[in-house]
């Protein structure tokens, strides 16, 4: 205890004595469990986490002793975090705000929309104090700040940011827990009244003290006002905007700047904050002037409609996506070949980009209502006939959540086992995977838009999909993008679906991607895909269905011409049987290698279940003959 708690009380003087009095010399009790939970609350801060702690084993037993477990963060939709992201994980509640006030359709509406996109709410509480005197002693980020809540509770807290002596005007990061649904006290920001928390914020009038014990110095404030002074240091539009500095240009923060799947997206739209940029027109009413002069959008020629789908599924699909390969991104750049612990922050930016990918709606199962890219994989599976660990079935949890699971684990592995080398591929991978939904909404709006005759709405959703994945299409291909974005931009004359899709698919291979991952828009009513929106046969496929059919042929001439002789039947069976065995083994090996490409469907399990829609389905989505999807009338 002695050589340690000095850290402890580092990061939090009350813990430290919990341990202390629990541990010293002559203690009068010892409670392992509030020694346990006094350490647990440190961890973070301390820069270890429960996988490198572990738990107290019992080798006779083959378990850990009961209350001496590791800990053990909240799980992710199945992904179990190595550090605190609980913070990051409540951006899709952002998310869901925005979507609210863009439902009531009206100019407010908007408006509050926008300021909850730009300042935020739940993620990174802060308050932002003037103090009546300046400080006394400089402040740095971190220190500990301590006060009186609205409720009337004692507070502790952090410095947001560090301050000289003699400012004037603080800011102090709220506390976070590993409790999902109470992640933390005080959350204010743009948001609505009615979505405030107040009653853990710091109260008006009250003291605040800036450090501890006798080097501890009080403050007051008399200008602090609780829905005024505490905003949201994480926002939605900040993941695009910071695209420069954070995914662009080389520097000592970014040493492996410009980001591999960023550049794609630089290079075909010119600006580094091309989804903001996006957001934003949708948001106003106007149109972007990319540089390149590709990919541009107007949404002058929208109203309401078709302003809320580029809004609110440019925010999710556009900013939160790039910035969730930032993270996995960094966490390479993070990762060091030596020492396990010091691969602490590699680990941490891997939480940071599930958290960001699944949202804390989601669940620890996934099986919740979320807002962002997680829950647009299992709801537009339904419609491609692609969810299920085969990716052959219409409900369910999506094969590209289990491939992408899968995938989240191994790099987490990797880098705390400082196998750096290996996070690479792994990178490249996951940004494959996350493209595929973005490739069925744009193919499934335009079939709607082409073949069902769908209007502003429908048009609007397939152009911010297109603009979602786009870039990768042009990185392969610069003519089939073109072929895309005319047939799928705002304003387009018309949209031919199978030049669409045909141009998607020339380009698969290139983009890491095949057609049994992508499927085909599935009708859930006839049981059949729609005409002409078919899955892309694969070469794999094609070559085992004429191997299939060249043995049929082969034993059924055979056959025929042995029926009238018993000897030669016996041969004929025998053949076949041995032809089926030979056509078995086909099979196998190619499953074998599409084993070693995409991973074993049976070890991609996890106890996740159905994800229900995400919008409830409008009249002119409710038939599932009128409609293409997969009978719910869901809508992506």
């Amino acid at each position: 205890m002695a050589a340690v708690i000095p850290r402890v009380h580092d990061c939090n003087p009350a813990d430290a004595a919990i341990i202390y009095e629990n541990m010293k010399i002559g203690a009068a009790s010892t409670d392992h469990a509030k020694v346990k939970k006094a350490f647990e609350r440190n961890y973070d801060c301390m820069g270890v986490s429960g996988a490198l702690v572990g738990g107290l084993f019992n080798s006779a037993t083959n378990a850990y002793y009961e209350g001496a477990e590791p800990k053990a963060f909240e799980r992710m939709a199945g992904y179990e975090p190595m550090s605190q992201v609980t913070d990051h994980n409540a951006i899709d509640l952002d998310q869901k705000s925005i979507e609210g006030q863009l439902a009531l359709g009206t100019e407010e509406g908007f408006q509050n929309a926008q300021n909850i996109y730009e300042q935020g709410g739940h993620s990174k509480a802060h308050a932002v104090i003037t103090l009546d005197t300046g400080l006394g002693g400089a402040l740095s980020k971190g220190d500990t700040i301590s006060g009186i809540d609205v409720d009337g509770n004692a507070i502790t807290a952090s410095a947001y940011s560090s301050a000289a002596i003699g400012d004037t005007v603080i800011k102090i990061k709220y506390k976070t827990s590993d409790n999902q649904d109470n992640h933390v006290g005080c959350y204010v920001g743009a948001l609505p009244a009615t979505e405030q928390k107040k009653t853990g914020c710091f109260g008006e009038g009250e003291t605040i003290t800036v450090g501890v014990g006798t080097n501890g110095k009080a403050y007051s404030s008399a200008t602090y006002a609780v829905a005024d002074d505490n905003k949201a240091g994480r926002t939605i539009q900040g993941f695009s905007t910071s695209a420069d500095e954070k995914q662009l240009t080389t520097s000592t923060s970014c040493p492996g700047c410009p980001y591999k799947e960023f550049k794609k997206f630089y290079d075909y739209y010119g600006s580094s904050t091309y989804a903001d940029d996006y957001v934003t027109a949708a948001l106003d009413g106007t149109a972007t002037s990319f540089t390149t002069g590709l990919g541009d959008a107007d949404f002058s020629k929208y109203g309401f409609d078709g302003r809320v789908q580029g809004a609110k599924k440019g925010s999710a699909y556009m900013n939160v996506y790039m910035y969730v390969l930032r993270e996995f991104e960094d966490a390479i750049a993070d990762c060091k070949e030596c020492e396990i612990d010091q691969n602490y922050g590699a680990a941490h930016s891997c939480d940071e980009g599930v958290a960001f990918y699944t949202g804390s709606l989601e669940g620890t199962t996934g099986a919740g209502s979320g807002k962002l890219l997680h829950a647009l994989a299992d709801k537009i599976c339904a419609n491609y006939k692609t969810c299920g660990n085969d990716g052959d079935e219409v409900e369910g949890i999506s094969k590209i959540n289990y491939l992408l699971g899968d995938q989240f684990r191994l790099g987490q592995n990797a880098l705390l086992t400082y196998n750096c080398g290996a996070v690479r591929p792994i990178v490249d991978r996951i940004a494959d995977l996350m493209s595929v939904p973005m490739i069925q909404g744009t193919l499934r709006y335009a079939y709607k838009v082409d073949v069902q005759g769908g209007v502003e709405r429908e048009k609007a959703r397939g152009a911010v999909f297109m603009a979602a994945v786009i870039p990768r299409v042009h990185d392969c291909n610069a003519t089939d993008a073109a072929i895309i974005y005319e047939n799928m931009k705002i304003g387009a004359a018309s949209t031919d679906h199978a030049k669409v899709k045909n141009a998607f698919e020339r380009n698969y291979d290139c983009m890491g991607v095949n057609g049994a991952l992508v499927g085909g828009l599935f009708n859930g009513a006839t049981s059949a895909y729609y005409e002409g929106a078919e899955p892309k046969k694969d070469a794999e496929e094609k070559e085992d269905a004429e191997e299939k059919e060249d043995v049929v042929e082969k034993e059924e001439s055979f056959v025929g011409r042995s029926s009238s002789n018993v000897l030669a039947i016996g041969l004929g069976s025998g053949a076949l049987a041995v032809a089926l065995l030979a056509l078995c083994g086909v099979f196998y090996i190619r499953m074998r290698q599409r084993e070693e490409v995409q991973g074993n469907p049976a070890d991609e399990e996890s106890a996740q279940d159905e994800e229900p829609p995400l919008d409830e389905p409008s009249v002119e989505e409710s038939s599932a003959v009128d409609d293409p999807t997969n009978g719910t009338g869901s809508s992506s």
